[in-house]
């Protein structure tokens, strides 16, 4: 596979392809993510009340119960909110050519799915070297599974619009080189994921493993010409950490199972997460396979 699908998943941004409007159109797109926070925060204070409102903040800032939990992933929606409003608005184009063509999309995106919950399935045998704990009940886990998977598939696919649709194809549009289009959503991508909170080496370990998640990201949409196979592989990945398990006191409210040390203890964590970014480039590899061999 070449990146000649690409060219046409960003012919659409040619129309206005010049920095000021990219610029102009990333801050609008912040500004109305926030708002939708804002939205999101006011109608918890209007359901709940003043006193119940911030007994309820306080929950997010833990995200270590199912609602909680939900209302925090549900705050990135935002992110698809900003550019599909700004596609037409600051670019004079459809708000749907971020996606790139709907039925490929749709195939892309359910093939990197599978494999990357085949991957990672796989990658389970391989002892962790830690036994998770006992975290939601079965039957509370399996009531909040349609609502759970409703809510990842908008984060993830509003993650992929902003950074893999919006950022890199206007970027593109722009710059003839993958280093720009390709690495500065990147390092966006790994940077929103800072927490200084948790150590400077851990911390950037999780900006460099979100970065390397979007390169690879990054690669199978120039390669396919839309986000659905990014948006898969961002899905199936997500859905594993946050259902199946989570790491302990960060956004651990949805998991079936949790680990037994939480982001603070960074010797357990370092070697997991390299081990996590090895992962991702299998998986990343396994896509490439699997959508050359079904001719994409």
């Amino acid at each position: 596979m070449s990146y000649k699908a690409h060219n046409a998943y960003v012919a659409p941004a040619q129309v206005r392809p010049q920095i000021g409007w990219l610029m102009l159109g990333f801050v609008l797109a912040c500004v109305i993510c926030v708002l939708w926070v804002i939205a999101l925060f006011g109608t918890v204070f209007l359901t709940a009340g003043v006193e119940g409102g911030q007994a309820w903040i306080d929950r997010m800032t833990r995200a270590d119960t199912p609602t909680s939990t939900l209302l925090v992933i549900a705050t990135l929606w935002g992110l698809a909110f900003g550019v599909m409003a700004v596609a037409p608005l600051i670019h004079r184009r459809s708000a749907w050519t971020l996606f790139g063509p709907w039925r490929r999309m749709r195939r892309h995106f359910m093939i990197a799915t599978l494999v990357c919950l085949a991957v990672l399935a796989a990658s389970a045998i391989i002892p962790f070297g830690y036994d998770p704990l006992p975290g939601l009940d079965l039957p509370l886990w399996l009531n909040f599974l349609p609502l759970s998977l409703l809510v990842i598939l908008g984060q993830t696919g509003a993650e992929e619009l902003f950074f893999r649709g919006y950022l890199q194809q206007q970027l593109a549009a722009r710059f003839n080189t993958p280093l720009v289009w390709m690495g500065l959503p990147s390092i966006l991508f790994g940077l929103a994921h800072l927490d200084p909170s948790n150590g400077p080496v851990l911390a950037w370990l999780v900006v460099a493993a979100t970065g390397l998640f979007g390169l690879c990201a990054a690669d199978l949409t120039a390669r396919t010409g839309n986000i659905g196979a990014a948006w898969g592989f961002h899905f199936a990945n997500n859905v594993v950490a946050i259902l199946v398990v989570s790491l302990s006191g960060t956004l651990s409210g949805l998991a079936l199972y949790v680990t037994p040390f939480g982001p603070a203890e960074t010797e357990t964590l370092v070697p997991l997460l390299l081990r996590d970014m090895a992962t991702t480039v299998a998986i990343w590899a396994a896509i490439r396979f699997a959508l050359a061999k079904t001719g994409r």
